[in-house]
């Protein structure tokens, strides 16, 4: 990243995805600043880097903090932005809201960020919903974007906001636009995170929930590359592009309880439910653009993956 160490900051540094940057980012040797609200990250994920003298926490909200005054103390060198409402069933019942957090704290963000002279920022986009249903599939960042969700509707305009702060003042950025991440830490009350939802009621010995006829598919991306990803994006390579970030594998809600029920040693039974409004039916990531400019590719499969995470689980007792 810059060729040694820089100072970062990290938006959404207590959420899953984030905490697991902020720890890559300290064992690459680089000072990093965690800014968090709480809404759904957790203090827990960074209590093991109390004392750590390269780690410096913020308490704040990217709607109502005073980020000029955040970035100017710390003087941050690349914003890896990852806060944000991240509930597509909320951003639907209230876009409001959601709006105000995705596009509207992106902004303020931003302006902040360009005022302290940052040098980029890695925004968090989202290859999972922002091209809907697209003419093919693994769907490449050249598919046409067309959101089915306010959610998804926030996260294109965060990018095209950052990419016209690019062309106004020459702050550059990169859109990071994952497929459907999972790995330790994620949270497995929610209403996104499947492969924690599973794990969590298996190791319960609770029933199993699946939505349709088991047919829907996704692309499943491990967090560790998801966040290699964001590192390879924070150099100067891709430049205001966005990087469809996933494995090009389709696994369907069907093949995924089988794994999951597999790693925990449970029954791999669950109930079928109707199908949810606005559920997709196919997503999947064409991921050639990351690896020809950012020499980035996924490397933890599938299976492992899921070891991993429910062995995080079972360890923590997260259920």
């Amino acid at each position: 990243m810059y060729g040694g160490p820089v100072r970062a900051l990290v938006t959404g540094a207590a959420g899953f995805i984030g905490s697991t940057l902020v720890d890559r980012l300290l064992g690459d040797g680089h000072t990093v600043v965690g800014l968090d609200n709480f809404a759904t990250g957790r203090a827990t994920n960074l209590e093991h880097l109390a004392g750590n003298p390269s780690h410096v926490f913020v308490e704040a909200d990217i709607v109502t903090a005073d980020l000029q005054a955040i970035l100017d103390e710390h003087r941050p060198e690349v914003v890896f932005h990852l806060a944000a409402q991240i509930d597509v069933r909320h951003s639907v019942a209230d876009p409001q809201f959601d709006a105000s957090v995705n596009v509207v704290g992106t902004v303020r963000l931003a302006e902040a960020a360009r005022l302290a002279g940052v040098r980029k920022i890695v925004h968090t986009s989202s290859g999972g919903s922002i091209y809907g249903t697209p003419p093919h599939y693994p769907t490449s960042e050249d598919a046409p974007t067309d959101p089915a969700s306010p959610y998804a509707a926030g996260k294109v305009a965060g990018e095209i906001y950052l990419n016209t702060f690019r062309h106004l003042y020459g702050m550059d950025c990169s859109h990071i636009a994952p497929a459907n991440v999972y790995g330790p830490r994620q949270d497995p009350h929610g209403e996104a995170g499947v492969v924690a939802i599973f794990a969590q009621a298996l190791l319960s010995g609770k029933p199993t929930k699946v939505f349709g006829d088991g047919g829907k598919t996704r692309d499943y991306v491990f967090v560790d590359d998801v966040v290699d990803a964001f590192v390879k994006a924070a150099g100067d390579a891709g430049g205001g592009q966005r990087f469809n970030i996933g494995t090009g594998i389709e696994t369907s809600d069907r093949q995924l309880h089988s794994a999951v029920a597999a790693a925990v040693g449970g029954p791999d039974d669950p109930e079928f439910h109707p199908d949810r409004l606005g559920d997709l039916r196919r997503s999947c990531l064409d991921i050639g653009l990351a690896e020809r400019v950012l020499g980035w590719r996924p490397r933890v499969a599938l299976d492992e993956g899921v070891r991993r995470t429910v062995e995080y689980f079972r360890q923590t007792h997260t259920v």
